[in-house]
């Protein structure tokens, strides 16, 4: 299977380094989100880390400008009948995710593999909605796509082994480092990150230490180049909580109970660097 194409479901963060990264490997883009402005911000934000890798010297002014054509916006899902291959990276919402998929799967050619970049939701569940579960997978991409080596690849029970192959090669021609999961909640990254990030913020609720102190133990002391409420802001505290509350639901296990405090900052709205405040305050 020949991929020329690849549509993009979401514009954010996450879907625009998916785009971004899609189209430096030559593929031309449908970028689609449901607000103009959220497309617009989002080719926007990939022009600016294209400028600064210019900046350095990694890329040129032409390349950069390459790169920005193969991006086409979209405010329409019917847009994607022109896409070889769909990676959707719209908010970690089951419900919001099962919509997409279902209407992926009338728009869509046959041939056509449909991607969820989700966190956590069992990818048999999403492809449940759909007609071709067996071309359904996960391509679970880290933060920022740009920079993180890794793609998590899952396949579902029903994915078929030429659709796991074919997305392993897409992930290798994005210049990522592909590792393949089973489907349980959580996959590997985050039932091992997620834990820890909110085990942190117990930490924090309990009056362990201060955010300053829990990040610094953590980065000094194992190692790890961020602190952990620090990369909870950078993911967004609302995805924190749904992995948290993915986890809790999947496994029934107490120890993925998600810290009331987590919950209480989501609700008041402090959702980390996305919206300039969250364990830490932004400009």
């Amino acid at each position: 299977m020949e991929i020329k194409t690849l549509g993009v479901i979401g514009a954010g963060q996450m879907g625009a380094g998916i785009a971004q990264v899609a189209a430096m490997s030559g593929l031309d883009v449908i970028m689609n989100d449901i607000k103009a402005e959220f497309v617009e911000k989002g080719l926007e934000n990939i022009a600016r880390i294209l400028s600064r890798n210019v900046e350095k010297g990694k890329m040129s002014e032409q390349e950069k400008s390459d790169v920005l054509c193969k991006i086409k916006n979209s405010l329409s899902l019917k847009d994607m009948d022109a896409a070889d291959y769909v990676v959707e990276a719209a908010t970690e919402r089951e419900e919001l995710k099962f919509e997409i998929f279902k209407d992926l799967d009338e728009i869509c050619g046959d041939q056509v593999i449909l991607a969820t970049n989700t966190s956590s939701i069992p990818i048999g569940r999403i492809a449940a909605r759909t007609k071709r579960p067996e071309k359904v997978i996960g391509m679970h991409f880290m933060n920022p796509v740009p920079v993180m080596e890794l793609v998590e690849i899952i396949p579902g029970i029903a994915t078929s082994d030429e659709t796991l192959q074919i997305t392993w090669k897409l992930a290798e021609r994005f210049g990522k480092t592909p590792a393949k999961s089973n489907d349980f909640p959580g996959f590997i990254a985050n039932r091992i990150l997620l834990p820890m990030i909110n085990e942190a913020v117990y930490c924090l609720y309990h009056g362990v230490g201060t955010r300053e102190d829990i990040d610094t133990v953590m980065k000094l002391g194992m190692n790890h180049p961020m602190g952990p409420l620090a990369l909870a802001d950078l993911i967004g505290l609302d995805t924190c909580l749904a992995v948290m509350e993915t986890l809790h639901d999947g496994f029934k296990d107490s120890k993925y109970r998600p810290c009331p405090l987590l919950r209480k900052y989501v609700e008041a709205g402090w959702l980390g660097r996305k919206a300039g405040r969250g364990f830490y305050e932004y400009e």
